[in-house]
């Protein structure tokens, strides 16, 4: 597993000699983090800030501390960690991108907006940073606003997946969708094996009632790839559309069983019943 850990803890601490027990504790951090052993790293980390609590490298301590909240569930408490780290480095890309990716995943959208907007303050062509920002926008509906930064990122780099992909999205909500075909048509002829927009292009396909289409791009998925739970809801929405309605509801359970919203498959539920 990998983790998000700031490189400038490694080099500060090859590179300066601190108190023994701080380092031991930051380095017990990494064994526990290796070993997945969350609670042990989060204490690592605790007791090292306590032993130098005025330290100026506790930011990048506050952010793993963030990291391994988060990876727990600790959710609002991996948001303070963040938010305590900003305080010390208020400028930390790799904080902000955290503290963003976070709001984003409680629904926080205006605060994850507000982060990512901070990115682009001080790096105006961050590609993530604008991608991530345009997605959002488009969850808000602020279509005008997401496309300027789609188009910001072709802008900053012609041979972008992200760009074009933000367009083919933004396309289908405005419900062009020969030109979203368009894109993902030239999008997966590019890149044949980026599976994800197999799922995208099913998708439209879905909406655009062409489900045989669909269901080619999603039949090559369950080859190709370890199918989401996504992926099971939307064959069984194809295949529910294609009045294969016991077959529709095993797809439906399937994604329940691995976690997919229940308030969701109940509702798909009753229109296979």
């Amino acid at each position: 597993m990998k983790y998000l850990l700031i490189p400038a803890l490694t080099t500060f601490l090859s590179l300066t000699v601190y108190a023994q027990s701080y380092e031991d504790y930051i380095e017990k951090s990494y064994e526990y983090l290796e070993k997945e052993e969350f609670a042990a790293a989060e204490e690592s980390i605790r007791s090292a800030m306590r032993l130098e609590p005025g330290n100026p490298h506790n930011y990048a301590l506050l952010t793993n501390l963030g990291t391994i909240q988060q990876m727990q569930g600790k959710y609002e408490e991996a948001i303070l960690s963040y938010t305590a780290a900003l305080s010390r480095n208020q400028t930390n890309v790799s904080i902000l991108e955290s503290r963003a990716s976070l709001y984003a995943q409680l629904g926080e959208t205006e605060k994850a907006i507000h982060d990512y907007s901070a990115i682009l303050l001080n790096e105006p062509a961050h590609q993530d940073a604008l991608y991530n920002r345009g997605v959002l926008y488009l969850q808000q509906r602020n279509l005008l606003a997401a496309e300027a930064d789609f188009d910001k990122i072709i802008e900053v780099n012609d041979k972008t997946i992200n760009g074009r992909l933000g367009h083919a999205i933004l396309e289908k909500m405005r419900g062009n969708y020969s030109e979203s075909e368009r894109i993902y048509n030239y999008l997966i002829k590019e890149s044949p094996r980026y599976w994800f927009l197999y799922e995208s292009r099913a998708d439209l396909y879905f909406q655009m009632g062409k489900n045989g289409r669909a269901m080619s791009d999603i039949n090559k998925l369950f080859t190709e790839t370890e199918p989401s739970a996504a992926l099971y809801v939307l064959r069984g929405k194809v295949k529910l559309a294609q009045y294969e309605k016991p077959s529709a509801i095993k797809d439906f359970t399937t994604a329940k069983e691995m976690g997919y919203d229940t308030v969701v498959i109940d509702e798909l539920m009753k229109l296979a019943k």
